[in-house]
């Protein structure tokens, strides 16, 4: 069950890069163990947003509230608010002179101060949560796109994140690898995690969605469930959106 207190509180958030207005006045709530999809046209501000839940980007105007934490705040430790928030993001960004459990166990170490034998215990046990236990001490350049994405995931999880946020997570797997990531996803959801995920899988979206949200150009035209996503759109664009991509 769905606790009705937002965990991620967005209010008004605005962001230009330039003359381009990547988000205009956005606002969105997101409670504990929600999945809330993100989808829309290619430069319709949805990672930008993403990104802006962790201050990965700033933004002019509006507020962010994560966990109770006001990021605007000038006396807010943005990095306490990062050690909560997980994040994978479209490519794998895993250090290729480490192997697949060093990987997992180096943020552990330097961010959450575990001992060596707690960072490996951990570290082994979110690359089996993940599905890839048998590639603990094999280098990034020997694991396919999708192991090395679920290496990313596993190292996510082994901080222990409150939430987790999916920047196009399967946009740079090729298809038949796709299914493997969005697998450790679903299960993910079902285990109640917290989910915020910008992505064009709409089979995700339809299966493991608690809500879906539709930006266009910086705006929130659409906040629906999955069922209504399918079969009854309200928008205009949204509905010329998902003629060209379903």
């Amino acid at each position: 069950m769905v606790e009705r207190d937002p965990i991620i509180r967005i209010r008004n958030v605005s962001k230009s890069f330039g003359r381009v207005h990547a988000l205009q006045n956005v606002s969105l709530d997101i409670c504990v163990g929600e999945v809330v999809v993100i989808i829309g046209p290619s430069g319709s501000g949805k990672s930008t947003l993403l990104r802006c839940i962790n201050r990965l980007e700033s933004f002019e105007r509006g507020d962010i509230w994560v966990d109770g934490i006001h990021l605007s705040h000038k006396a807010t430790d943005i990095n306490k608010v990062r050690a909560e928030v997980g994040m994978v993001f479209q490519q794998f960004n895993l250090f290729p002179n480490l192997t697949a459990i060093e990987n997992v166990m180096l943020a552990q170490r330097v961010v959450r101060k575990r001992p060596y034998a707690e960072c490996e215990r951990i570290a082994r046990e979110q690359l089996e949560k993940v599905g890839i236990p048998e590639k603990a001490h094999v280098y990034p350049a020997k694991l396919s796109g999708g192991q090395q994405q679920r290496v990313a995931i596993a190292r996510a999880l082994a901080m222990n994140p409150k939430i987790m946020l999916f920047d196009e997570p399967t946009s740079a797997l090729d298809p038949e690898m796709i299914k493997e990531v969005l697998d450790v996803m679903l299960d993910l959801a079902k285990e109640g995690m917290t989910m915020v995920v910008v992505t064009h899988e709409m089979g995700f979206a339809r299966a493991a969605a608690d809500r879906v949200v539709f930006l266009d150009k910086g705006e929130k035209l659409e906040e629906t469930t999955p069922l209504d996503l399918f079969t009854n759109p309200h928008h205009e664009r949204l509905k010329l959106f998902l003629s060209k991509i379903l």
